[in-house]
């Protein structure tokens, strides 16, 4: 979805980015400007790209995602070949209590499931809240067993099964 071709409906849809596994070690670096600030010399980063702490939230969150979806593919990889995931930063505006299609808390939606696709995307598309994920956790493992919740009863949303089916509690 190009810049230009976003409007009215759509326009809200700006920090859409489509989960694939080739976006696991992020995006390309720019070549950020560093300053000499007050004479101590030029910024430099405080841990080598390599290492785990220099990865951002959002690059956390899309390995989460990433996990959460590739243990779902183990049981269900032909139905899930069609559908899309996609993150993004903030829900849109729009209360979304009662609608299947939206997993919500206290009003707030965490996911959203486009049956008819998104934009140009004509798949299923499940649109994965990262902010409102974050703020609700502050455990990384509680993240990751909530991320996988909702991507769980997405599909399972989807594909009208229970979610019991897809996800057994343990």
């Amino acid at each position: 979805m190009s810049r230009s071709s976003r409007t009215g409906r759509w326009a809200a849809v700006r920090t859409l980015s489509v989960v694939q596994r080739e976006n696991r070690l992020g995006p390309a670096r720019r070549r950020t400007r560093r300053r000499d600030r007050r004479g101590r010399g030029l910024r430099t980063p405080l841990a080598p790209r390599e290492v785990p702490i220099a990865r951002s939230r959002a690059a956390r969150f899309d390995d989460l995602v990433l996990d959460a979806v590739e243990e779902l593919e183990q049981q269900l990889a032909d139905e899930l070949r069609e559908v899309e995931f996609a993150i993004e930063d903030v829900p849109p505006p729009a209360r979304a209590d009662f609608d299947p299609d939206i997993v919500a808390d206290r009003g707030v939606a965490l996911g959203r499931l486009y049956r008819t696709g998104l934009g140009s995307i004509t798949r299923p598309v499940i649109v994965v809240y990262r902010r409102p994920m974050e703020a609700r956790t502050a455990d990384p493992l509680d993240r990751a067993d909530l991320v996988f919740a909702v991507v769980s009863e997405l599909v399972a949303e989807l594909l009208g099964k229970d979610i019991d089916e897809i996800n057994p509690p343990s």
